[in-house]
């Protein structure tokens, strides 16, 4: 089978393409990097011209003057330059509703080449979009992602670039997309719950995890506790990030003789696994259901992980071990947490254990690679 994965969103479709070629397919990966993280793509749709300095102060010149960013013009041309290595496959799955991330007026035009040379396109749901955004909003969870702006609208600055999805453009875009596409797999439970009503939408397909690569590390808990925590800027207050600094500065008044925290901010993803394989703890977000990339690959080398492991996700996979930690918006809670671990170490092993083998049984990205091409081929 040939197949095209179109887009990237925290090595989903690399680990994805890794797998189904494990199985004897051919897959092409076509995208951008996913900003920093700088993940590889077969075809590459980020802007290089518009990268380097003098370019770059042109566009940001006309940009403020004109509200325009030309180097989606680049994005244009990359992308028909290659038009030929985008046609005749037997699938293509979209990372989400805005895959190629131009403008929503060139997306429709670029995905409209893609519907109409293609035999089959499937819509991954998962990544911030219209529809994930507009539930958010509407739904009456404790806590999500919005949450901070929600609570703090002078915060709006920071939520930018989830609320355009809220904007006329992306809304027809999100509709174009929805109309076009054969149907749409959740990538875990948070997106099943945004997408969950929609006509075209089926079972959810947990997101794939190279075992091989990542492998459960002998992690000695005889010295201090290793606590790692990433943040991102441009997410810092949707991930929970400024939370987890607070949660950071009382444990190393209370524990600093018994743990090492390591933090970093915004780094390519190639040096953030090698400054978190030796930790013990990874601290990944406080407003999500489920757990996204960083979770899980941490999980399977056998960490423990503090993201969403809400009952709503236990439920849906049955889940009678501990094999993370729920994490909310609540500073004492995760303090609570955090401190009933370094003072019980053998429960960091033991909770790790228990997450390599929920990785193992539902994330392997052989086994998940395998249900994607049974689900492409079981809907017409």
């Amino acid at each position: 089978m040939r197949i095209l994965l179109l887009g990237e969103y925290s090595n989903f479709h690399n680990t994805l393409k890794a797998g189904l070629e494990k199985n004897g397919h051919e897959v092409l990966l076509a995208g951008r990097k996913d900003g920093f993280k700088g993940y590889p793509v077969d075809i590459d749709f980020d802007p290089v011209l518009f990268s380097k300095t003098l370019f770059r102060k042109v566009k940001n010149f006309i940009f403020l003057i004109l509200k325009i960013d030309i180097s989606t013009l680049e994005i244009v041309y990359t992308f028909y330059r290659n038009r030929k290595q985008l046609k005749g496959f037997d699938i293509v799955q979209i990372i989400n509703e805005f895959p190629i991330r131009s403008t929503p007026f060139i997306e429709k035009k670029l995905l409209n080449f893609i519907f109409k040379h293609n035999k089959k396109v499937i819509l991954s749901a998962c990544g911030e979009d219209t529809t994930y955004i507009k539930y958010l909003l509407k739904s009456d969870l404790s806590h999500h992602i919005l949450s901070p702006f929600l609570r703090n609208p002078k915060l709006k600055p920071h939520f930018e670039p989830s609320l355009k999805y809220l904007k006329p453009s992306f809304k027809k875009l999100s509709e174009f997309v929805i109309k076009n596409v054969n149907y749409i797999i959740p990538g875990d439970f948070d997106y099943e719950m945004a997408y969950r009503n929609k006509t075209k939408v089926k079972p959810l397909i947990p997101f794939p995890v190279n075992t091989e690569k990542n492998t459960v590390l002998a992690l000695n808990i005889e010295g201090k506790i290793k606590i790692f925590h990433g943040i991102s800027r441009s997410n810092y207050y949707k991930k929970g990030n400024d939370i987890f600094v607070q949660v950071l500065e009382e444990i190393q008044e209370k524990y600093k003789n018994k743990i090492e925290i390591i933090q970093v901010e915004s780094i390519p993803y190639k040096d953030y696994i090698e400054l978190y394989n030796e930790s013990h703890i990874l601290l990944d977000q406080t407003y999500v259901y489920d757990h996204g990339y960083n979770a899980l690959e941490a999980m399977a080398q056998g960490k423990v992980v503090f993201s969403g492991f809400s009952d709503e996700f236990k439920s849906h996979y049955n889940i009678t071990k501990k094999i993370g930690i729920h994490t909310t918006p609540n500073v004492e809670e995760i303090v609570k947490n955090l401190s009933w671990l370094i003072e019980n170490p053998k429960e960091i092993l033991e909770i790790g254990k228990n997450a390599r083998a929920y990785i193992e049984d539902q994330h392997d990205y052989i086994k998940v690679a395998k249900t994607y091409v049974d689900t492409w081929n079981s809907y017409l």
